[in-house]
């Protein structure tokens, strides 16, 4: 099929805007060779998005190699809690030399049949590669489509930013997970714990309207995801 003119132009400009949202949809390019972030600055990150060359939290002025190294994800996390699932991040929050680079790795770890409940990612997608174990993956659209698969060890699935997901070990073994992002922060908003356990509270009434139960049994949810002392 011959393409004419006016179409052309059209593939064109639809191309263009796919490339411009591939700049923009991560963590701005950084402008400096090194830029190891300050951690103990009290500079908020709304003034620092003034400044034109730091995209994150502010550079040290001095550092050193160790700045630039990270072993929280060598080992396993404990996983004898409700869910049993860990996560243990290196983010630029751990992880200093990150900051401005644009991307951070996250390690899960799962119990036998363990759950890293329904959440997102609202800064990053996520690639998921299993250390080992055999995981349920899936993520649902805007448009509420469910998508889903079983991996295992030495493979990956692509969890796109901000949608919900979830991993579930499928197995009577531990498993474990290696996540990266194309984020310095990615942010997680575990679903349950935000609509149920949010600060101050979201009212009784639109959640029971909202999900179609009665208010008793919101205030039981909340009691139950309720943070321990």
């Amino acid at each position: 099929m011959e393409i004419g003119p006016r179409t052309a132009a059209t593939i064109v400009a639809v191309m263009s805007f796919a490339v411009f949202l591939g700049f923009v949809s991560a963590d701005p390019d950084m402008l400096q060779d090194v830029c190891v972030a300050d951690l103990t600055s009290r500079k908020s990150i709304h003034a620092l998005s003034m400044q034109a060359n730091v995209n994150g939290f502010p550079c040290k002025e001095t550092f050193n190699e160790t700045d630039f190294f990270f072993d929280g994800l060598a080992k396993p996390g404990p996983t004898n809690n409700t869910f049993g699932f860990v996560v243990n991040t290196a983010n630029v929050e751990k992880f200093p030399g990150l900051n401005t680079l644009g991307l951070s790795l996250s390690r899960g770890d799962y119990a036998p049949y363990g759950l890293n409940r329904p959440h997102s990612h609202p800064r990053a997608s996520e690639l998921v590669f299993v250390l080992y174990g055999e995981l349920e993956v899936g993520f649902i659209t805007t448009g509420n489509v469910f998508f889903t698969k079983t991996i295992k060890a030495g493979e990956m699935f692509v969890i796109p930013r901000g949608l919900i997901h979830f991993q579930k070990n499928k197995g009577p073994t531990p498993a474990a997970t290696i996540g990266a992002f194309n984020s310095q922060l990615a942010g997680t908003q575990s679903i349950a714990t935000a609509l149920f356990a949010a600060k101050p509270t979201v009212p009784d009434d639109v959640l029971a309207t909202a999900f179609q139960i009665d208010t008793q049994q919101v205030e039981m949810i909340k009691a139950k995801l309720a943070p321990k002392s």
